[in-house]
């Protein structure tokens, strides 16, 4: 089984006790924000040894390990930037905005910050940015779990307001199912505006029309 403890170990040796493991997901999505996570597991503390990449774990896995992940952590926080925020700054700039908002919240006072993927921004707090850190890094797994499981309940409740898409089970994400969707009835103020959405159209909620739209 691969050691998903290594980087925190070191840190910990280090004399680092507040590490931070950051992700976020959403990053691919046509609309929704781009949501992250900080999660700062406790040094004594052993997390279920399956504890992955959210995105090689069932749904009813990851939502099994939210309530571990917590209890486990000595701070956790989970933040977003908006698809207005995405459209302003990019999605590049957002997913690290979103994540410099998990080191900032009050309260959790990192010591030192592992991050997902190969590019971050300035900060007065160390950090080390880890390639496929959510497959690596106990700290960034989890935080991808409670990011995923966070934004895919936001884009469920989202579904009921605008039950066109397929957001009940694309969250998002680039589907057939998704691009019918906004060539039949046009982008929403939850979709990013930057994005290829292959439409001009803005949505205008339909008359007496069924939620089964295929």
């Amino acid at each position: 089984m691969k050691e998903m403890y290594q980087y925190e170990n070191n840190l910990w040796r280090d004399g680092f006790q507040r590490v931070m493991g950051l992700d976020e997901v959403g990053r691919g999505c046509l609309c929704g924000p781009v949501v992250a996570a900080g999660v700062i597991i406790k040094p004594d503390s052993k997390l279920d040894p399956g504890i992955t990449d959210s995105k090689k774990l069932s749904d009813l896995k990851r939502r099994s390990l939210v309530d571990e992940i917590q209890s486990k952590s000595l701070f956790w926080t989970i933040q977003y930037c908006s698809p207005g925020e995405i459209d302003q700054l990019n999605i590049l700039k957002a997913s690290i905005l979103a994540m410099m908002k998990c080191s900032e919240q009050k309260g959790a006072d990192p010591d030192f910050l592992l991050v997902d993927g190969n590019r971050f921004t300035d900060t007065l707090i160390p950090y080390q940015c880890v390639v496929k850190g959510d497959d690596n890094s106990v700290s960034i797994a989890a935080a991808s779990i409670l990011a995923k499981v966070f934004r895919d309940d936001l884009m469920i409740r989202l579904h009921q307001e605008y039950p066109y898409y397929g957001w009940e089970s694309n969250v998002g994400y680039p589907t057939a199912a998704h691009y019918d969707g906004l060539k039949k009835f046009g982008y929403t103020k939850h979709h990013r505006k930057s994005f290829k959405l292959r439409t001009d159209k803005a949505f205008i909620k339909p008359d007496n029309l069924s939620v089964n739209t295929e």
